[in-house]
């Protein structure tokens, strides 16, 4: 059995940049992940020569710790600007943001700032939390069995998931609860050869897509790839359709977008689902806590959803947990 003073499960942006913080303070950090990987949805799929940002699609700054952080990794080579012509398709919707002053994407994926993180982080791939019990410590159980002890936890995944694993009578389920979290189909496209002049994304605010994007475009991608996002509501409504019925469905929603592409046979044409791709109601905080547990959950579904909500609520979480233990 492995026991370990901090426990931190997921390794997207919240669990990373918990376990970072954590690290750099001295602490005994464990970070378990079910994926293979790091990154979360900020995952970057490479198949058949293409590589395609299959979840964020970039992100932007809004705060000046955010804002220094990511300079940090500009200087690494980690991060870029992305200045792509967008297009708008259908009506903006009312509630539509401002356009941010920097789009931002990982180079060479958006993956690569996960992944410079986790290299320093001892992480465990593959280990899929099946139950948690707290009793004057956190025991933690995987689905092959293997067993952890924690004397603290960071909880990092998605609310209806981090509900089932807390239990409904547990001090932070009604908060958890209330959050509702949508799906996403995403297909992933790969020619040999480029499309012609066609705009390289668009938010689509009608039919079933939701958003267009050239990935070739982004800095340090060279392949013509292309990723189109499904709308939350197509999403939900083919939940558990077949990936071969979505690829085709949305394959059919890509052509009336890209006409260019009519006549030509991808060489590269599949489907990612994501169950739970963003919060639609986040909460307006920064992590849940649990005192007498010593348990803190975090996410980008703490903070309003985005990038730097993940980033933001991982590091608040971890410097309660830090103070708290001091």
């Amino acid at each position: 059995m492995t026991i370990v003073d901090y426990a931190i499960v997921g390794a997207g942006w919240a669990g990373l940049s918990a376990a970072s913080l954590l690290s750099a303070a001295g602490r005994d950090v464990l970070v378990l992940e079910k994926a293979r990987g790091p990154g979360g949805r900020s995952a970057t799929r490479r198949q058949a020569g293409f590589s395609l940002d299959h979840g964020a699609q970039y992100f932007t700054t809004r705060s000046d710790a955010f804002v220094q952080q990511v300079q940090a990794w500009r200087d690494l080579g980690l991060v870029q600007a992305w200045e792509p012509g967008i297009e708008v398709v259908g009506a903006r919707p009312g509630d539509a943001g401002q356009r941010p002053a920097e789009r931002l994407v990982g180079v060479p994926g958006m993956n690569s700032v996960p992944g410079y993180l986790a290299r320093s982080l001892a992480c465990r791939y593959g280990w899929r939390l099946e139950r948690m019990q707290y009793q004057d410590h956190w025991h933690l159980e995987s689905s092959d069995g293997e067993c952890i002890e924690a004397r603290s936890l960071v909880l990092t995944a998605p609310a209806p998931q981090a509900l089932e694993l807390l239990g409904e009578n547990h001090p932070l389920a009604a908060r958890v609860g209330k959050v509702r979290m949508a799906p996403c189909w995403t297909l992933m496209l790969g020619f040999d050869r480029r499309l012609g002049e066609v705009p390289d994304a668009a938010f689509v605010n009608a039919g079933p897509a939701s958003w267009l994007a050239r990935n070739g475009a982004k800095p340090g991608r060279h392949e013509e790839s292309w990723v189109l996002q499904a709308s939350g509501k197509w999403s939900a409504e083919h939940l558990e359709a077949s990936t071969d019925a979505v690829v085709e469905a949305l394959w059919e929603v890509f052509l009336e977008l890209v006409p260019a592409a009519r006549g030509r046979r991808p060489a590269l044409k599949i489907a990612h689902r994501w169950r739970y791709a963003h919060a639609d109601n986040p909460l307006d905080c920064e992590f849940l806590a649990c005192p007498e547990q010593r348990l803190a959950v975090a996410g980008d579904w703490c903070a309003g959803n985005r990038v730097e909500g993940a980033w933001r609520s991982g590091r608040a979480a971890a410097a309660w947990l830090s103070q708290s233990a001091s």
